[in-house]
């Protein structure tokens, strides 16, 4: 067996151990992303995705917000914070004011309309995530739950610390079409 076919086989053969091991985490983002990129009603007709309400809902929980915190608080581009707060704008659920003596800066309120979207969305979130809760607690103990949170917080910031690093070498920030 020459060099090649060996580093062939060491490749694939500890491919497949850190991919068996690491597939129902792939299979899980995917999932949680397509779910997280869905729109849903939560009050009237008007349906939103996730980003869209719990920026709703952030407006809502910090009147005046603007549209810079947002980018600094959903690690978003202005671009993309822009599209969402349109649409949210648009709909009727947000309104931009500028304070006076300083008509450079935009703060965000949520009108009545957004106001009972987003308390609704709220509610919809305290029942969805009870149900997810009980199905989790059939299967796990509360003590591997809580590891389960604190595993996703620590591998966050090892993802977020690595988009850093190599932001330059990253083109995949998605931009456009209701994904931001």
């Amino acid at each position: 067996m020459n060099n090649n076919t060996k580093n062939t086989t060491m490749v694939n053969e500890t491919y497949k151990i850190l991919n068996s091991r690491i597939s129902n985490l792939y299979q899980f983002v995917m999932h949680y992303n397509e779910y997280i990129y869905s729109s849903h009603k939560y009050y009237g007709d008007q349906a939103l995705t996730m980003i869209e309400v719990h920026t709703l809902t952030y407006i809502e929980d910090n009147p005046g917000t603007t549209p810079a915190e947002l980018i600094k608080y959903w690690d978003k581009t202005k671009g993309a914070i822009s599209q969402i707060l349109g649409r949210l704008e648009k709909w009727g659920l947000i309104t931009k004011r500028k304070k006076e003596g300083n008509a450079k800066n935009i703060h965000l309120y949520v009108t009545p309309y957004g106001a009972r979207m987003s308390q609704a969305h709220k509610v919809f979130d305290i029942n969805d995530i009870a149900k997810t809760m009980s199905q989790l607690q059939e299967k796990c103990t509360t003590e591997e739950i809580e590891i389960f949170y604190k595993v996703i917080a620590v591998y966050n910031d090892v993802i977020k610390k690595d988009f850093e690093l190599n932001s330059g070498h990253r083109s995949d920030k998605k931009e456009g079409n209701r994904c931001n």
